[in-house]
């Protein structure tokens, strides 16, 4: 990869230390380098981007991201010129243009972003986390490399497959969806499900048997929801990421179920009947018990609590709804049903 890329001291890598030293350090490449953690821990902030872009040296030309989600949602932001605010440009104040190329190098197995046009960032102001979606934000150029999936802890495996998993979930029942968005959906889907089982069955450890089958599934579930998008599951998580902090596929996973219970008691014959006859057939049950199954499944790979368990408060899921519905139309537009306050409240209140 580096040969391929012919990397010049007009080349910012960003990355962590734990991935730089083990996979780059030794190539003793021309290329500047910028740790992300240096500027705060957990996933992407506006505060967090602002400072990184104030450091990021003129002549850089081109941005070379290697790490998760945090590390390619900060770099697909900082391929944008001129003087601006994180915060303007995600809520639409400042349609920003491009002046770097973006190359992203993934290292866990979960957001795809390595081919999306979407970058997800905490807007601390606003208590929420907000999508951008713009053309300018798909890299380059990228590369899928399962050794580099080796450093990456258990759970982070195991909630960015589960976000993998929701990604093709979410854009097979969007109503964007279409015939080639579906059949990405429905491969990345058969192939988590296909991990998740032999990881269930042999160990967590066993998971790294398996880096290249969850790396090429979070590719293809990337570029399924490209096309169709994700929806309610994603919506309803950013509250939760935004104001108690909830890694972003930890709060996924609180979500699911709640939601597809909801589509299916709202909606039960429609496409989400071909959804259980999918998965049916790929975890080697019947599509009535399927939701049943894949549940006690994605359980196996990561046990999930509920919302009292992180000192969210009864009565401010109300609160989250409105502000699910004032801030996310973006993802609600894709939902397989519509959902009304009231609804959105009681999805909450399911996972409470």
């Amino acid at each position: 990869m580096a040969q391929d890329l012919e990397i010049t001291g007009n080349d910012m890598i960003i990355t962590n230390a734990f991935i730089f030293d083990p996979f780059i350090r030794a190539l003793n490449l021309e290329a500047q380098v910028l740790f992300q953690e240096k500027y705060g821990a957990g996933e992407p902030s506006d505060e967090m981007i602002d400072a990184i872009r104030k450091d990021i040296p003129a002549g850089v030309k081109r941005i070379i991201a290697v790490g998760g989600g945090t590390i390619i949602d900060i770099s697909k932001v900082l391929v944008f010129k001129g003087d601006w605010s994180t915060q303007d440009i995600f809520t639409g104040k400042l349609i920003p243009k491009k002046e770097r190329d973006l190359v992203v190098v993934p290292t866990t197995c979960g957001t795809g972003s390595e081919v999306t046009n979407i970058t997800i960032t905490e807007l601390k102001a606003l208590k929420t986390k907000k999508g951008l979606a713009l053309d300018s934000l798909y890299a380059d150029k990228a590369y899928l490399i399962p050794e580099m999936l080796k450093t990456l802890p258990y759970k982070f495996f195991a909630t960015s497959a589960i976000d993998a998993f929701i990604h093709a979930m979410e854009s097979y029942l969007s109503p964007k969806s279409i015939v080639h968005s579906e059949a990405y959906s429905v491969k990345a889907m058969e192939m988590i499900l296909e991990g998740f089982s032999y990881v269930a069955k042999q160990g967590e450890d066993s998971w790294i048997d398996k880096a290249k089958l969850f790396l090429e599934a979070s590719n293809l579930a990337g570029i399924a929801f490209g096309y169709a998008g994700c929806a309610a599951v994603h919506a309803t998580s950013y509250p939760l990421g935004g104001s108690y902090h909830i890694p972003h596929g930890e709060a996924n996973q609180l979500m699911l179920t709640p939601v597809l219970k909801m589509y299916k008691e709202k909606k039960p014959n429609g496409k989400i009947k071909e959804l259980e006859n999918l998965i049916g057939r790929m975890l080697h049950v019947t599509s009535e018990t399927a939701l049943t199954e894949l549940f006690a499944l994605l359980e196996a790979i990561y046990p999930k609590q509920n919302l009292k368990a992180y000192g969210i408060k009864e009565e401010e899921l109300a609160l989250f709804a409105r502000s699910v519905l004032e801030g996310q139309q973006r993802l609600l537009q894709n939902n397989y049903v519509e959902l009304t306050e009231e609804e959105i409240v009681e999805i909450y209140r399911d996972s409470f």
